[in-house]
């Protein structure tokens, strides 16, 4: 007999390990950078003073270890909302409340050069999964306090980067104005990449909506930082940035587990500027 899950509804066993994250409580820091690719976790944690993989079960990586002595996990989401849902709902059952996407991305916008760094505020929603959660109306914003941690870090690491609202799909091709097979191309993705443009959205990528979403849901905080491989106006590729990237992100968290400190200190449930001055 296989092992069993004490329930149908949340695949979990009694100790409380997670069903397709192979992880249980005690095996993640709360802050977890959640990139989609399982071969970037090992690069991101090579970063780090201390790791040690945790499980890699389907397209779920996990690192935990330590980075300038914050505690700090890593875990691969796969592409796309539907995986990387279930990785929020799994990570967040066992102790995770602060989550930074480190991801890739296609900039739509002049003037954003390959490798260079993309901060998003929000999220424009175009993917599927969040409309599962809740209604359309529903915003998909970035936690104020990760996304100025992440601003912090890349102004102290002296990397480009650029502050702005990602549009997440479902689909690299059409979802993102490119044609398909045998250049099918309907006229509602041949207008995409233009129509967004207009409306100051900064780049494409296929997660950051759906985190944002059951974040703001949940009561999580939530960011996401992505290197630039693309850029549609210019018609650019390339693989840069990866590694300023999950820099960035690994100096986010260590700033905010300082703020959190801060706020503890101080009874403050929010960081701000001042607070050091109180």
């Amino acid at each position: 007999m296989g092992e069993r899950f004490v329930s149908a509804e949340r695949p979990q066993t009694e100790e409380g390990y997670q069903y397709h994250i192979a992880c249980k409580p005690g095996d993640v820091s709360r802050y977890v950078l959640l990139p989609g690719d399982p071969e970037r976790v090992p690069k991101i944690s090579s970063l780090w003073d201390e790791r040690k993989e945790i499980a890699f079960h389907r397209e779920y990586r996990t690192h935990t270890g330590r980075y300038r002595g914050v505690r700090i996990s890593a875990t691969s989401t796969g592409i796309g909302g539907p995986s990387t849902a279930i990785a929020v709902e799994e990570l967040a059952a066992i102790g995770a409340d602060t989550f930074i996407r480190v991801g890739s991305t296609g900039a739509i916008q002049p003037g954003i050069e390959i490798g260079d760094l993309i901060i998003a505020r929000a999220a424009v929603r175009l993917e599927g999964t969040s409309k599962q959660y809740v209604r359309v109306e529903y915003p998909a914003v970035a936690d104020l306090e990760v996304t100025l941690a992440l601003i912090e870090a890349a102004e102290t690491m002296g990397v480009r980067y650029h502050v702005g609202i990602t549009a997440s799909t479902d689909s690299f091709y059409l979802g993102q104005g490119r044609p398909g097979l045998n250049g099918y191309f309907p006229s509602f993705a041949r207008n995409i990449v233009d129509d967004l443009r207009v409306a100051n959205v900064t780049n494409f990528e296929m997660e950051a909506a759906t985190l944002y979403t059951l974040a703001g849901l949940y009561g999580l905080r939530a960011g996401c930082v992505c290197a630039v491989f693309a850029n549609r106006i210019t018609d650019e590729f390339g693989k840069a940035g990866e590694k300023e990237a999950a820099m960035v992100a690994s100096e986010a968290v260590r700033i905010l587990a300082e703020w959190d400190g801060e706020k503890e200190r101080a009874g403050k449930k929010v960081w701000f500027p001042g607070l050091r001055g109180l």
